[in-house]
């Protein structure tokens, strides 16, 4: 269970009095949390009988750079549709002007959470590795999320994972478009009006904007160097999920394999990071499967023992065939 603090509380139970969901097809729910900018409500959409989470502005925006932000959110998720990362269904607006997403309600445990009851390394590993799915694809489709932590994973009750909270998402190719259709002649006006803004954009690629979370940001991306990012930025913080995931194991100790990989994932200089989150994942699977990993170069006894190791039965069925060969060698009647 995570735990908000009273001011959190407050402003939720605040916001949703405030929920006027007048006008739109929605029932009102209860509250889930906060998520960046907004508040998020479960509400019911009874048209196709299911509920949804809905998105909502809950701060002050006088100048309507929040609400282009929340749109641009909604934009860029509802282009990169994958089973890792959670769908966006509606943009509207409320009564009260304020301007919202509707999206999948998704079921389970953030990872962080997930982590502290899963059984062994392995089993966490193999779940990382989904993890880094739905990443490549968004970078291949020239998305950057730029603050992936523990909290923005969410684990469901069969292993799913989806990434979650793409608010400070910073778009580097040309593959998602600017636009979004909307039925709604009021929130396709908002929509222009947040195009308009150039403010948002703005601060999305000018030196000295620091979006992330410390701990979990490359450095680059700490510097303020927002022009300069690109997917690697993404790989420093899924290889910080990752040396989060693996010094829950073992008391805190990494295996030296697996820390090269964390090492290289986390490298001060982009450049000597992995090239992409598939070759990261494919490090992490060649790990888990006994195979040579790009990050590390072991020596002749290293490469035996873990050959050994990943040929357990065959090892031990040649030493017991040796070892009764010794044996009837020695005890033979002469």
């Amino acid at each position: 269970m995570s735990w908000l603090s009273d001011d959190a509380v407050a402003r939720l139970r605040d916001a949703a009095a405030e929920l006027d969901l007048s006008g739109t097809p929605y029932r009102f729910v209860g509250a889930l949390g906060r998520g960046g900018m907004g508040a998020v409500f479960l509400v019911e959409d009874p048209r196709l009988g299911r509920r949804v989470a809905m998105k909502v502005l809950d701060l002050p925006d006088r100048a309507g750079d929040l609400e282009a932000r929340l749109l641009r959110e909604a934009r860029v998720l509802a282009q990169i549709e994958h089973p890792g990362i959670v769908p966006v269904h509606e943009v509207g607006a409320l009564a009260d002007g304020r301007v919202f997403y509707t999206m999948k309600y998704v079921e389970g445990r953030r990872l962080d959470e997930w982590a502290a009851t899963s059984a062994s390394l392995a089993e966490r590993l193999r779940l990382f590795e989904k993890i880094c799915e739905p990443v490549a694809f968004a970078h291949s489709r020239g998305v950057l999320h730029r603050d992936l932590k523990p909290p923005n994973v969410m684990v469901g009750p069969f292993g799913e994972v989806l990434v979650m909270d793409w608010g400070v998402a910073k778009i580097v190719g040309g593959a998602v478009t600017e636009s979004v259709s909307a039925r709604d002649a009021g929130v396709a006006s908002a929509i222009a009006a947040s195009d308009s803004k150039s403010s948002v954009p703005a601060a999305d690629t000018a030196h000295g904007s620091v979006l992330g979370t410390p701990g979990f940001m490359a450095p680059e991306q700490a510097r303020g160097e927002v022009g300069l990012l690109d997917s690697r930025a993404d790989i420093y913080s899924l290889g910080a999920i990752l040396k989060f995931l693996a010094a829950l194991a073992g008391g805190g100790k990494i295996p030296r394999r697996l820390a090269a990989i964390i090492g290289k994932a986390m490298a001060e200089e982009p450049q000597a990071r992995y090239a992409s989150a598939q070759a990261l994942a494919y490090d992490v699977e060649g790990y888990l499967d006994g195979l040579p990993v790009s990050a590390y170069a072991e020596g002749i006894f290293e490469r035996a023992v873990r050959v050994a190791s990943r040929n357990r039965v065959a090892v031990v069925l040649v030493l017991a065939y040796l070892a009764m060969r010794i044996i009837l060698i020695f005890w033979r009647p002469r």
